[in-house]
């Protein structure tokens, strides 16, 4: 998969405990609209999707993550690969002195319909909304400066894809 961007914060201590933590997320565009996750309580947006679990497959944890966050049921027929983030920083999380991410992005289509989240607490709390929003709307909230006590390297990620795929045509 195509290297997208790196976000290196420059900021960890890789001779400590290191943490590695990779992810899938679903890009989701009908009609110049894209479909986010919004968190009400921080006012950030994310693609769907999250965390691959030890023995899961990119595309299984895609699929999984995809209708607990969102509640959207992927075809998956429909992935295809758009790129990877990779993303180093100082471990804020996880017991650790250095947070690694691969994020694995996917275009997909999904099955008309939302269906039932089946959201973590923290994703609970932070009151996760499935949103069918235009790309403006997010990178207006996602840079604001201030998101709670969110990581503003993962906000800023989410805000950079969208950006790439304005300037690559996928939205406009």
């Amino acid at each position: 998969m195509r290297m997208l961007f790196e976000l290196d914060a420059k900021n960890y201590d890789l001779s400590g405990k290191v943490f590695v933590r990779p992810s899938a997320r679903s890009i989701i565009i009908k009609n110049n609209k894209i479909f986010m996750v919004h968190s009400l309580k921080y006012d950030y947006y994310k693609f769907p999707g999250g965390g691959i679990d030890e023995g899961e497959t990119k595309i299984d944890a895609l699929i999984r993550e995809t209708k607990e966050e969102a509640g959207l049921i992927v075809k998956p027929e429909s992935i295809r690969e758009y790129g990877m983030v990779h993303r180093i920083q100082k471990g804020v999380r996880f017991d650790c002195d250095t947070f690694i991410q691969d994020n694995y992005y996917y275009f997909v289509d999904v099955v008309d319909g939302v269906f039932e989240q089946d959201l973590d607490q923290y994703e609970a709390d932070e009151h996760f909304t499935l949103e069918y929003v235009d790309y403006k709307k997010v990178l207006e909230a996602n840079r604001k400066p201030e998101h709670g006590p969110k990581d503003p390297i993962m906000i800023e990620r989410e805000a950079k894809v969208i950006e790439l795929l304005v300037k690559e045509g996928y939205l406009k």
